[in-house]
């Protein structure tokens, strides 16, 4: 239980310092460190995720940092995808599932890297954002094309959660960055609260399914969790994006090397 409860802390720790990872890095750590398949570790992870990222979000609100109207659409708008992708992973093997897994994080270690601030040209050779912010009040200036953007974000982060068991923060973070022109601490903020809705939903759709959750171990999971993402959130303001942009890449690339050979020998 003491591994399980290191590997919580240090989960939560990328959740609250980049309001993504949390849970892309949760499947895996519990299917390496505590010898779960995914099935297993995906409804685990979802439940600390859920707790941590909720924790994290109510931190955001009391500070206005969380848009909360976009994040109740994108959240909505990823309901209905939860359970397609928890349809879909109870059909896939578990070395089809793993190998897929990998092959996502590689992707996301690529374009986390690629996208690191140091890596970025300079803010006047970005093209300008799709979703913009009103000056005056700090709010998001909305259309039909706004809504749209935002739900199809949702509908691709509720696939991913309930084919992955992730809260789509590895989705979540980097399209805001790229199409709003928010405050690094606000799209953080923005994505717990996300996290926290569509990974909810996740559980919910877990436990109807009768899944078989070993609650000891994710409770002292969900507890690490949480206190690891509270001293994340305390470190945002002090850590480099960049430095953690690219530790993050690291790590990911990592994993999923570990879970594309574990793949390999479950064929």
């Amino acid at each position: 239980m003491f591994l399980s409860a290191i590997l919580g802390a240090l989960v939560g720790a990328i959740l609250g310092l980049t309001g993504a990872g949390g849970g892309i890095l949760a499947v895996p750590a519990l299917s390496i460190g505590m010898g779960w398949n995914m099935q297993q570790a995906a409804p685990v992870a979802l439940i600390a995720v859920a707790i941590s990222a909720s924790v994290g979000s109510l931190d955001g609100l009391r500070n206005r940092q969380v848009r909360y109207k976009a994040a109740i659409l994108i959240a909505m708008s990823g309901f209905p995808f939860v359970y397609l992708g928890q349809l879909i992973a109870h059909q896939l093997p578990q070395a089809l599932l793993q190998g897929c897994f990998a092959c996502i994080m590689l992707l996301i270690a690529y374009r986390l890297y690629q996208h690191s601030p140091s890596q970025c040209s300079s803010a006047l050779d970005q093209p300008p954002a799709t979703i913009r912010i009103n000056a005056d009040s700090g709010k998001l200036i909305w259309s039909i094309q706004t809504a749209m953007l935002l739900a199809s974000i949702g509908g691709a982060t509720g696939l991913m959660t309930g084919l992955l068991g992730v809260g789509g923060g590895f989705l979540i973070t980097p399209m805001l960055r790229k199409f709003t022109d928010l405050s690094v601490q606000a799209i953080v903020a923005t994505s717990l609260m996300i996290v926290a809705l569509v990974s909810l939903s996740g559980v919910g759709s877990a436990l109807i399914h009768s899944t078989n959750i070993p609650w000891r171990a994710a409770l002292i999971f969900t507890m690490a969790t949480v206190i690891g993402m509270l001293v994340g959130r305390k470190l945002i303001r002090k850590i480099p994006p960049s430095t953690v942009q690219k530790g993050l890449s690291l790590l990911l690339l990592f994993v999923a090397v570990w879970l594309g050979i574990a793949a390999f020998h479950h064929q």
